[in-house]
């Protein structure tokens, strides 16, 4: 009873409105209103519109390209300085054996992957828009990238033992194996940062849109496990040849497997204790996160440890233990990349750039979000593109953004880009002053660190039961990334996931939802019939709506779809109406032979004398048999015998949900109108925007059989005029 009251005192309280307006359909509508006049400039000048230059529009370009200028003189030193210098600081300590350790995965002397975190860091200061983010090396890049260099220049370590024992030769072969990749990787981040500022210039930093979330995560879920085999090698103090290309992640795995009984022992051990020390810091960060002032760097302290160790029980030469080895003091020289490795690198190249920019686009828009500021797409495009192409002078790899690094620059209190470009500090100082400390440092220590930094990728595989309870077509590209990226290779894989995800988009057009929709009672609102007990239909009336645009690839679905919901076939009611008058023809025609017979009889076998008194009682009356099987009908039986009808009048298109129309589909939709006006059905279109009926009228879709006075604003001025027409405007209530 109380809640019956409670129900009653909210309907009272819920605001109504009440408009009283005529039954507008779109010739009427457009006539009452009255066009903006709108003359669209010529190309002329729109061209001299864009080349004109104001003081206001040179300063707002400038500010555009180096967002520094806009953000470095307004900078809160006392508010934000601190936090920047913390954060830098924590960042660089991560940005040290990350930087080693991802240098291996690229396939280059670890080394590289200090500059790779120097100059792009430095660089993006200038250019980025985002405050938090962390730029330098990254597993999946690096991934990509290695596989690149080692395809061009593969390992020939078999040839290699078989025609040489000498140590001398194997160092030299070895350095010229190492230097021909770094050219490889060199022209990678030349040509990806080149692609990226074109696609920048050119405004397309919208591309990031088509790698969508599900495809992202499959991809870098994929891209963890062949970051993790690759590892095994280096984890186990093992040599193997590194593999690239489809199924190289198995070719891995098998090559581990035939080599697993020469696991050197000492590495192993290392190894292991590293990885335990690091996930045992990465528990506690997480666990007292709110309690620590900073991250415990763990990899840091891992790296000194390791080194320590190393150079103390001297493990390279007694124990065999694979260590970084020559690392140079200070930086090199700027060089030309080599140019004429770009067609062998092309393809790859693009691949590697859409990546790298849409892991930094992703992550700058979830810190942007978290601390209320906006990013440039496009802009980040370009401060990427700058960072791998100038920064590939110097021998650089290609970078983007860390996900594990930027979330601990944001954690520490970095405000600002400042934060970044203390790290980038903190890395030159390594590589001019004490770099050469950690050339006894274990690969396998740089293995446990990538290892462990996959924990968060490899997590991912819990997305499999997420998209199954919400979106099975997402758990699809999910998996077919996944798949595809782990045997065909990342760059193969991720142009299937991409192509895949398309075809999804194509799908879903395709195989949309179709609705008949009712009239919710004393209001001008529609819902699905299926769904809602109070909703109900119109008598006479169906109303239909599809939850897509109507172009070819869906065209037929939606006319079957429309005859099955709405229980009316055109096509077969024709065909049952020209049945029909064929059997009515036939049945004529027997009664008029079996008369012809009839008379004939008589004719033959009566005498002259007596034809009239025949006549009277067995010829026609008024055309008709006494005895004739052909019954007589009246005027509405023989007009339902002749011609089937449907129990409606008007159909009612509700395209609300249609953001478009093409050629073919404004063919359907004219054929469609003519196919039910033909079985007596008024086609009414309802809710049609600005846009498509525009398109519309481009496509020639009106004429004198299909005037704009078929369009209405709203599915009930649609059902009042269907009403109207049908002479049953009584039964509606027009101030709805």
């Amino acid at each position: 009873m109380e809640h019956a009251q409670e129900q009653e005192v909210c309907l009272e309280q819920t605001q109504r409105y009440c408009v009283q307006r005529p039954i507008y359909n779109q010739e009427l509508l457009q006539g009452q209103l009255h066009r903006r006049q709108r003359t669209p400039p010529t190309v002329g000048q729109k061209i001299a519109h864009s080349c004109r230059c104001s003081s206001k529009k040179a300063k707002s370009h400038l500010y555009s390209f180096l967002p520094i200028l806009k953000w470095l003189p307004r900078y809160p030193v006392k508010e934000y300085l601190l936090g920047d210098i913390i954060s830098g600081i924590s960042t660089g300590v991560m940005q040290l054996p990350q930087g080693l350790a991802y240098a291996l995965l690229a396939a280059v002397p670890p080394v590289f992957g200090l500059y790779s975190s120097f100059y792009p860091v430095f660089l993006y200061t200038f250019f980025g828009t985002s405050k938090h983010i962390s730029i330098g090396t990254f597993a999946v890049v690096s991934m990509m990238v290695g596989s690149v260099a080692v395809r061009e220049v593969p390992d020939e370590i078999i040839s290699l033992d078989s025609n040489s024992t000498n140590t001398t030769d194997v160092l030299e072969y070895y350095s010229a194996r190492d230097a021909k990749r770094v050219q490889v990787a060199v022209a990678v981040a030349f040509l990806s940062g080149l692609i990226q500022l074109c696609l920048g210039f050119l405004r397309f930093g919208f591309l990031s849109i088509y790698l969508t979330e599900p495809l992202v995560r499959g991809f870098t879920t994929a891209a963890a496990v062949h970051v993790f085999t690759s590892q095994l090698k280096y984890l186990l103090g093992i040599k193997t040849n590194r593999y690239s290309g489809p199924l190289s992640v198995v070719y891995s795995i098998a090559a581990v497997l035939s080599k697993i009984t020469t696991t050197n022992i000492a590495a192993l051990i290392v190894g292991l204790t590293c990885i335990v020390l690091l996930l045992i810091g990465k528990e506690i960060n997480f666990r007292f996160k709110k309690k620590l002032p900073v991250p415990i760097p763990m990899e840091i302290i891992v790296v000194i440890i390791g080194t320590g160790v190393s150079a103390g029980m001297n493990l390279n030469e007694s124990y065999k233990v694979d260590v970084v080895g020559n690392i140079p003091q200070g930086l090199r020289a700027p060089a030309v990349p080599e140019i004429q490795l770009i067609p062998a690198v092309f393809v790859d190249a693009v691949a590697i750039a859409i990546v790298g920019f849409s892991m930094a686009v992703s992550m700058a828009k979830i810190f942007a979000l978290k601390h209320g500021y906006t990013i440039d797409g496009n802009q980040e495009l370009i401060a990427l593109g700058i960072c791998n192409s100038v920064g590939s002078f110097f021998q650089t790899i290609s970078i983007t953004c860390s996900m594990s690094r930027s979330l601990v620059q944001e954690s520490t209190g970095g405000k600002t880009q400042i934060a970044g470009t203390l790290s980038a500090v903190m890395v030159l100082l390594v590589i001019v002053a004490i770099g050469y400390l950690f050339e006894p440092l274990p690969q396998t220590v740089l293995a446990a660190i990538v290892m462990v930094n996959l924990k968060g990728m490899l997590k991912q595989f819990g997305d499999v039961m997420h998209f199954w309870r919400t979106s099975k077509i997402e758990l699809a590209i999910w998996v077919a990334a996944f798949v595809a990226s782990l045997f065909l290779g990342l760059d193969y894989g991720l142009l299937t996931a991409v192509t895949f995800a398309m075809i999804t988009v194509i799908y879903r057009t395709q195989s949309p939802e179709y609705r008949i929709l009712g009239q919710i009672p004393n209001t001008d609102i529609y819902c699905d019939v299926e769904e809602y007990e109070e909703v109900k239909e119109y008598p006479g009336i169906k109303i239909f709506q599809a939850n897509t645009s109507l172009y070819f690839a869906n065209s037929e679905s939606y006319t079957r779809a429309l005859k099955k919901k709405t229980g009316v076939d055109p096509g077969a009611l024709l065909k049952a109406r020209r049945k029909a008058q064929k059997r009515h023809a036939r049945e004529i025609k027997a009664a008029n032979e079996h008369r012809k017979k009839a008379v004939l009889k008589l004719t033959n076998d009566v005498e002259a004398s007596v034809k009239h008194e025949i006549a009277s009682d067995d010829l026609p009356v008024n055309g008709k048999f006494a005895d004739s099987s052909v019954q007589d009908m009246s005027p509405d039986e023989h007009e339902h015998f002749v011609e089937p009808k449907s129990n409606i009048h008007s159909l009612i298109l509700d395209f609300t949900p249609v953001n478009f129309v093409d050629s073919v589909g404004a063919k359907t939709l004219k054929s469609i109108i003519k196919e039910y006006k033909e079985v007596g059905v008024c086609v009414c279109i309802a809710s049609c925007s600005g846009p498509v009926v525009n398109e519309l009228t481009r496509l020639n879709f009106f004429d004198q059989s299909v005037t704009r006075e078929l369009l209405f604003h709203s599915i009930h001025d649609a059902v009042l005029a269907c009403q109207v027409k049908d002479g049953s405007a009584a039964q509606a209530d027009p101030d709805l």
